[in-house]
């Protein structure tokens, strides 16, 4: 779990309960007492009121509350666009979390919203492409695979053939282009930087060995000599 997904779900358990240990959070999220420490000192710079208590854990200031988000009309049919065109992009991982995402979003909204985000929904359309396409269910999990720096073990078929190669990867950059998702990884088996379209991964299995940040740029990348390593 990346960094600001587990800050949240530390402040929901110093909401739920009275008092919070650092070991408790540590063995919830699988991460070190350091780690802990500094998500702590992260959530006091953000104006959460946490109280420590020496030799005992952490709790929240008495009477602190998050304050409601609100959504303008204009962002809710941003949303609403974004689900429809996530809806056609053939990677169902993807359609899945942003489902559930969404509905949690909608649950918020009040009956007037409500009304008017129906309205949208039933009158926009996006056609699909022409163009063949085929689905994958990798996104997710190369997404997370890239954000905490985890290694991933993929099976790919290479285009317009039935070769496939085992290979590691690390997960650097990702584009979407022509309706198809590209991770931009460090290959392993190649020593260098190379594209995959995830529609050609057949299996993939992330990794615990993690990696560290070789400082990649999209601008570096895509120069005029790089451009052969589009797929």
């Amino acid at each position: 779990m990346s960094q600001l997904p587990r800050l949240l779900s530390i402040l929901t358990m110093l909401r739920s309960k009275r008092l919070v240990t650092g070991v408790t959070i540590a063995e919830k999220f699988g991460v070190s007492l350091r780690t802990v420490y500094r998500d702590i000192r992260k959530l006091e710079e953000a104006g959460v009121p946490v109280v420590t208590i020496e030799g005992k854990g952490y709790s929240i200031m008495d009477g602190y509350s998050l304050p409601p988000v609100h959504f303008d009309q204009a962002e809710v049919n941003a949303l609403i666009t974004a689900e429809k065109l996530i809806a056609k992009t053939k990677n169902q991982s993807l359609i899945s979390d942003f489902n559930t995402a969404i509905t949690k979003i909608k649950s918020t909204f009040q009956s007037q919203m409500q009304n008017k985000t129906e309205l949208l929904d039933e009158r926009m359309y996006v056609f699909a492409s022409s163009s063949t396409q085929i689905d994958s269910q990798s996104l997710s999990a190369l997404q997370l695979a890239m954000t905490n720096q985890q290694v991933v073990h993929i099976s790919y078929k290479k285009l317009h053939t039935d070769e496939v190669s085992e290979r590691d990867i690390e997960p650097t950059a990702m584009y979407s282009y022509d309706n198809k998702w590209i991770v931009i990884a460090w290959c392993h088996l190649r020593d260098e930087y190379r594209t995959f379209r995830l529609d050609c991964i057949v299996k993939y299995r992330v990794l615990s060995q993690t990696f560290a940040d070789r400082q990649f740029e999209f601008g570096k990348y895509f120069t005029p000599q790089e451009k052969h390593k589009h797929p």
